[in-house]
């Protein structure tokens, strides 16, 4: 192509040729000017369109081959699109170059224009990129700016070890462990200002973090990778964790925004339930629930330690959820069942080694026989039939007691293995019929809005808290993972976990 017409080409036709004959390139660009000469009047004339610049120069590359000539043609064209296919088309008109037979076969007609249009629309891109990245912000802008800088400069260095924290790390009665120091400035940021970093200590925990975590309540943030459960087990096995909260999957905490921070720490799992999700094994001291309690109280002024673990308690900074009222605690509950020696060797039902104490019956007090007697025959008759069970059961061998234990329902056994991993649970009604299922932190308060529960199912750990609320409800049975330490237990109900099988 003649380099004077590229600044005006549009289009550029392609062909290929076949001569049967040996024939030289000015014999076909003669032919092709001669054969279309006339033949679409003279504003296509080729001669003509050439010498005004419309048509550049026809390049020809050829080859013979036994006595045959064959190549491509190349035409380039400032015309508009409709005359350039006219003028495309009157080459393949063309049959003879000398004496020999010839077949012109058009390949394409390409718009030269789209490489400029991809060089413009590049090009318009880095403009607006530079712009938007120079253009004076806005007020709001400026504002988030200026408040972003000051609450990143709050960053305190707290311990020996210079550990990256917020300002009320000492104040507050809870902590967050995350793992650098952006994860402490993102969440200053969201207004949390009790996070505390390990500084990339991810394998050697600092002993000031350790000290903290006797003394507070300790919530674990890690990123939503492989790597942030690996921090959570290096911690879980020196210091002593409450709670696990966990950025969605592939994102790391200091990338997180406000809205996305707050539901992950509202999602946060007790460490015994993120123990079972993520594997975890835990040393004593942190299955011990007793003894950790022990140590908090001590340093931190009769701290709670048999917290319920099914409650969110968000002691971050503004998203705290009010503690529940003692009152509203103790109605949950229940009344306190009295200690009776009786009723203790009835939940031999419950218990998954029974043991039977030969103890002599204690001696009815008069006033109880005197109610006894005021009652009518058959229900006097009822109590006696019950009270001679009881005396009875003590008799008993162990080995005859187990009988009388409690049977699981296979339907329900079936179900806890269908929640496995899920963190979610199922409430049944007294037909067996599923009545709710639901996620583990909403089990509580939908026990507590739902009547004639028969039995609950989940893939979690069963607390004294959730045993006393569903005796409160008549709840006849629980299927969870496994159970923390139960204080207070009820002959009526069943208590079943996967390690029992």
């Amino acid at each position: 192509m003649a380099k004077s017409y590229i600044d005006i080409v549009k289009y550029v036709i392609e062909a290929k040729f076949d001569i049967d004959g040996t024939v030289e390139k000015p014999d076909i660009i003669g032919a092709i000017f001669g054969q279309t000469e006339g033949l679409l009047g003279e504003d296509l004339d080729l001669r003509d369109l050439q010498k005004n610049g419309k048509i550049g120069r026809i390049e020809i590359e050829s080859s013979s081959n036994s006595g045959k000539t064959s190549g491509t043609l190349v035409l380039p064209s400032s015309l508009d699109r409709v005359e350039t296919c006219i003028l495309g088309a009157a080459i393949e008109s063309v049959d003879r170059v000398g004496p020999y037979e010839t077949n012109f076969k058009v390949l394409k007609i390409e718009d030269t224009r789209n490489e400029k249009r991809a060089h413009v629309i590049n090009r318009a891109k880095d403009l607006l990129k530079s712009l938007m990245e120079n253009v004076i912000p806005d007020s709001k802008e400026i504002s988030d700016m200026v408040e972003s800088e000051v609450k990143s400069s709050t960053v305190i260095n707290y311990g020996p070890e210079n550990l990256p924290a917020g300002p009320d790390i000492d104040k507050s009665s809870s902590i967050i462990i995350v793992e650098g120091r952006a994860d402490v400035v993102n969440l200053l940021r969201s207004d949390i200002a009790n996070a505390i970093a390990v500084g990339g200590a991810t394998t050697d925990i600092p002993k000031s973090l350790i000290k903290l975590a006797t003394e507070k309540e300790v919530t674990v943030f890690t990123d939503g990778d492989h790597g942030g459960t690996m921090i959570v087990k290096n911690i879980a096995s020196v210091a002593d964790i409450d709670y696990v909260a966990r950025a969605p999957d592939g994102k790391e905490v200091e990338e997180l925004t406000r809205k996305e921070i707050i539901k992950a720490l509202r999602s946060k799992m007790p460490m015994e339930q993120a123990a079972v999700v993520y594997k975890i094994s835990l040393p004593e001291s942190n299955h011990n629930s007793e003894s950790r309690g022990n140590n908090k109280e001590s340093a931190n002024n009769n701290y709670n330690k048999d917290r319920p673990r099914f409650k969110n308690n968000h002691n971050y900074p503004q998203y705290s959820k009010p503690a529940e009222p003692q009152e509203q605690k103790k109605q949950l509950r229940g009344p306190e069942p009295p200690v009776d020696a009786e009723e203790d060797k009835i939940h031999v039902e419950t218990s998954r080694e029974p043991k039977v104490e030969n103890k002599e019956p204690e001696a009815v007090p008069a006033k109880k026989e005197v109610e006894e007697n005021q009652r009518p025959a058959p229900e006097r008759q009822q109590s006696i039939k019950k009270q001679a069970a009881k005396e009875e059961l003590k008799e008993k061998p162990a080995e005859l007691v187990e009988k009388v234990k409690l049977k699981p329902e296979e339907s329900m056994i079936a179900s806890l293995s269908e929640l496995k991993n899920t963190l979610r649970g199922r409430i049944y009604g007294s037909d067996k019929k599923l009545i709710a299922e639901v996620p583990i932190r909403e089990l509580i308060q939908s026990i507590q809005d739902i009547d004639n529960i028969e039995s609950i199912v989940f893939d979690g750990i069963i607390t004294q808290r959730l045993v006393d609320l569903a005796n409160k409800k008549s709840v006849k049975s629980i299927y969870g993972v496994r159970s923390s330490q139960i204080a207070r237990k009820y002959g009526s109900m069943l208590l079943y976990t996967s390690d029992d099988v």
